[in-house]
């Protein structure tokens, strides 16, 4: 039986400390992604979106154990969050205005090809699904700010602004790109108060 990797053990991106703004530099990875927009709480797209990605990352994953001997666990559900009025994120967090793109973390040797197959496999399990709006891509974000946040979605608000507001500017840096959550919870179970989430918003150095 091939070793499993769990790249959240090995990539330096997936660590984050309650409680502590860190400082990184994240690499260019590989992600399924799919787009949308909306209130995640109750638009259907954000649904559909959640059950497209799934059944491909495992699609994928059991492709690569039984065809290259190469075995690892499927990533967490990330999403790239943004809105034309900042405000949205931190001060009346008004879903309904945000866009966002769910991702799902590939390892580097899954390829266009086998992205095609997995496609193709999946689509025709679940014709209805919206696997065929999934896209297969690298995402480069370089230097960040991340803290992991322990507790409901709608509590992150106070940690965003201190990381927005204070902790970005008082170390000479800007804020750029888009905000970036990784749920190492599932939000569809457990109890709110114990989800773990990384909170990642890119920078650069200010001017």
């Amino acid at each position: 039986m091939p070793d499993k990797t769990d790249f959240k053990k090995t990539i330096d991106a997936y660590r984050a400390r309650k409680g502590r703004f860190d400082i990184i530099d994240v690499p260019e990875l590989n992600y399924l992604m799919i787009d949308g927009h909306g209130d995640p709480n109750s638009s259907p797209e954000f649904t559909t979106a959640v059950e497209a990605l799934y059944p491909l990352a495992y699609t994928l994953k059991f492709a690569s154990k039984r065809t290259l001997d190469r075995d690892y666990t499927v990533m967490p559900l990330e999403g790239l969050w943004w809105a034309e009025d900042h405000a949205a994120f931190t001060a009346s967090r008004d879903k309904s205005k945000w866009d966002w793109t769910l991702m799902i973390m590939q390892p580097e040797w899954i390829d266009h090809e086998m992205f095609a197959d997995a496609v193709a496999t999946t689509s025709a399990k679940n014709p209805a699904a919206r696997v065929n709006e999934v896209r297969f891509g690298s995402y480069a974000e370089g230097l960040c700010v991340q803290t992991l946040h322990v507790g409901a979605f709608d509590d992150e608000a106070p940690v965003l602004a201190e990381m927005h507001d204070v902790f970005i500017p008082h170390n000479t840096l800007r804020m750029t790109g888009k905000h970036h959550e990784i749920y190492f919870s599932d939000p569809r179970k457990g109890a709110p108060e114990r989800r773990r989430t990384i909170l990642r918003q890119p920078v650069v150095a200010a001017t």
